[in-house]
């Protein structure tokens, strides 16, 4: 009898197979047909565990689609396993974990009650923004940081008097953490960004950077601003060269050109999101979490 399956979803093919052999599971894999009103019709293809399964499927865009696929799925599964993880990569929606202005829907509290209702027992998020939208959450949950995957990655790199970097104070234990495991020193930057605009600033007025390599952290890049930003900044104090480190690399509307274009030397994130800068796997962390 086959113990534990890994189902991935069309967003996590890649990951969700390294996942399946870390973990010596039967890997069982989705076949998705859209429809042209935008309809997903999902097969899944393999023998799923009656004791144990693990759903693997992030919601980066189109982020309602990969939702409901993972909604989806984790149903199915449900019909034939006793225990279904929810492995979410990169959890989409983890801004909404809260009302910032009157009259505005907190969806993690929705995805909450969505997740439960399809049928799983627990969820696990690869550096989720939040912690707080976790909260809302009355199944098991678990985050796991992708900081010692992407320290490894940078460790090996000839750096000259290196410094991590948070863009801003909300990053700071981020930062922080990946200075640690680097074994050198870090800052956090202060930046100021409007609730109705989204323009980002820094506030940050002088730092000691001269010629010294930085490594820009934060856990997911959309539209790059706070990097691009943190990068003029940074390199008006006449640093080195600035590499950016993130778990989830979204980089939405020609972002990776944009923050390339600021003086950023090299984008390097995690396979929680397959792209061009996804270099840093994180199936072994996950299996870790998982067994």
């Amino acid at each position: 009898m086959t113990k534990l399956s890994v189902i991935c979803g069309k967003a996590s093919e890649d990951l969700g197979g390294k996942l399946a052999k870390k973990v010596n599971a039967n890997l069982v894999k989705s076949d998705v047909r859209v429809f042209p009103d935008g309809e997903s019709k999902i097969t899944l293809k393999g023998n799923i565990s009656k004791i144990k399964s693990v759903v693997v499927q992030s919601f980066y865009p189109p982020v309602d689609t990969n939702l409901i696929q993972a909604l989806s799925m984790i149903s199915k599964v449900k019909e034939t396993s006793s225990e279904v993880i929810a492995v979410i990569p990169y959890m989409g929606y983890a801004r909404q974990d809260r009302e910032f202005l009157p009259g505005e829907v907190i969806t993690m509290k929705v995805l909450a009650k969505l997740f439960k209702g399809a049928g799983a027992s627990k969820i696990i998020a690869v550096d989720i923004h939040s912690l707080i939208g976790l909260k809302h959450f009355t199944i098991k949950t678990k985050n796991i940081s992708a900081i010692p995957d992407l320290a490894i990655y940078f460790k090996k790199l000839s750096l000259k008097n290196p410094l991590i970097v948070s863009p801003d104070q909300g990053g700071k234990e981020r930062a922080k953490e990946f200075a640690k495991q680097m074994e050198i020193d870090y800052i956090a930057l202060d930046k100021k960004r409007d609730r109705k605009t989204g323009k980002v600033e820094i506030k940050t007025k002088k730092v000691d950077v001269v010629g010294r390599d930085l490594i820009l952290v934060d856990d997911m890049i959309s539209t790059g601003g706070s990097i691009i930003n943190a990068t003029k900044f940074l390199k008006k104090e006449k640093c080195g060269r600035v590499f950016v480190a993130c778990t989830h690399a979204l980089l939405m509307n020609d972002a990776g050109k944009k923050i390339k274009k600021s003086g950023v030397t090299k984008i390097v994130s995690t396979n929680t999101i397959p792209g061009k800068t996804s270099i840093v796997d994180v199936s072994n962390t996950i299996a870790k979490a998982i067994v």
